[in-house]
């Protein structure tokens, strides 16, 4: 089990009694606006996902490692913050990473908290090798959460993806392991 802390918050692996805010957060509209290919319309859908994710944590080969942010003193979740395993090569796992969080946590920092923590997991304790992870261009705040964890942008595709009626353009960005290791 992924037990994480950080000056405030807790980041863990989902548990059976986190299904009603796993659905909540994944079903948020605001929250999901930039994620619509993992957003959950139904509990019924929620329901499989979620317990997809509870099954793949038992697994020697584990691929998934999104989990539950939450706030220290009240236990109020904030989002979800990880990465899944594309590939385990024989120097390390190759990963895409992500993070989606509540609106009202918006510009506060959390995000970068988080995901430099897992940053630190990935590469320290999980054998990750790369981490790679993209936004909208319009999402500027997704992006400055990358930029501020040290990621490299390797990629800006101009009118890459259909997203809310019309074409956008989509940043790539990475970090290595030799990358993270020599902030």
């Amino acid at each position: 089990m992924i037990y994480l802390e950080t000056e405030r918050l807790i980041l863990r692996d989902y548990r059976k009694e986190d299904f009603h805010e796993y659905y909540r957060l994944k079903s948020d509209a605001k929250t999901m606006y930039y994620l619509q290919d993992i957003r959950l319309f139904t509990q019924e859908q929620a329901n499989e996902d979620f317990h997809k994710v509870l099954d793949d944590m038992s697994q020697p080969d584990r691929k998934f490692y999104f989990i539950h942010m939450e706030l220290k003193g009240s236990h109020e979740q904030v989002g979800s913050v990880g990465y899944t395993v594309t590939d385990d090569t024989p120097v390390g796992k190759i990963v895409g990473a992500g993070y989606f969080i509540y609106p009202k946590f918006w510009g506060k920092g959390y995000t970068t908290e988080a995901f430099q923590r897992v940053l630190e997991f990935a590469f320290s304790e999980n054998n990750v090798y790369r981490v790679s992870t993209g936004c909208l261009a319009e999402n500027a705040g997704s992006e400055r959460v990358m930029q501020k964890c040290g990621l490299i942008k390797e990629a800006e595709h101009i009118d890459y993806e259909w997203h809310d009626g019309k074409m956008k353009t989509r940043l790539e960005y990475r970090l290595l392991k030799r990358e993270w290791r020599q902030k």
